[in-house]
């Protein structure tokens, strides 16, 4: 089976899950330009539970939020690289601007976002302890998020064409 799914395939691994008493944790991205802090990060994540599920931006949800150059990576491939990572488990699109809608569906067992967001300002939060669950807040590593990435790779190119 692929770890890239649909919600209804997600929903009916989540129902297995649940009957097998599975702690599911589940994040969310857009992981543009994969890097040692997306890594990290999803490593600590995975540590919170049995399962990790990771919602990730559509295309168009990325250029909505961060804008038109965004993102860098195309989708398929996001997903396919999110994937191959041992810590992630599962790996399904949202195309909404935030994983509100995903999350109450899922009804993870742990929420888990980078500790640059205060628990009041994490998209499910409610729906998430309101079910009994857990939300925890990871720090990043410092010095590395993706407009890091992208500010060295235009310094040390400079304009210069490929």
């Amino acid at each position: 089976m692929s770890s890239l799914l649909t919600l209804s395939e997600l929903l009916s691994l989540r129902a297995k899950w649940r009957a097998e008493k599975k702690r599911v944790v589940f994040t969310n991205g857009c992981f543009d330009i994969l890097h040692r802090g997306h890594v990290e990060y999803l490593e600590q994540a995975r540590a919170h539970g049995d399962l990790l599920i990771v919602g990730l931006n559509t295309d168009d949800s990325v250029r909505r939020l961060k804008g038109e150059g965004r993102p860098i990576v195309p989708q398929e491939d996001r997903a396919t690289i999110l994937a191959a990572l041992r810590c992630v488990d599962y790996v399904v699109y949202f195309a909404e601007d935030t994983p509100a809608n995903l999350i109450a569906q899922i009804q993870p067992d742990v929420l888990v976002k980078g500790a640059d967001y205060q628990i009041h300002e994490i998209v499910g939060h409610e729906v998430v302890q309101a079910g009994g669950g857990e939300v925890v807040r990871i720090p990043l590593t410092p010095g590395r998020a993706t407009r890091d990435v992208i500010a060295t790779i235009l310094e040390r190119l400079g304009g210069r064409k490929k």
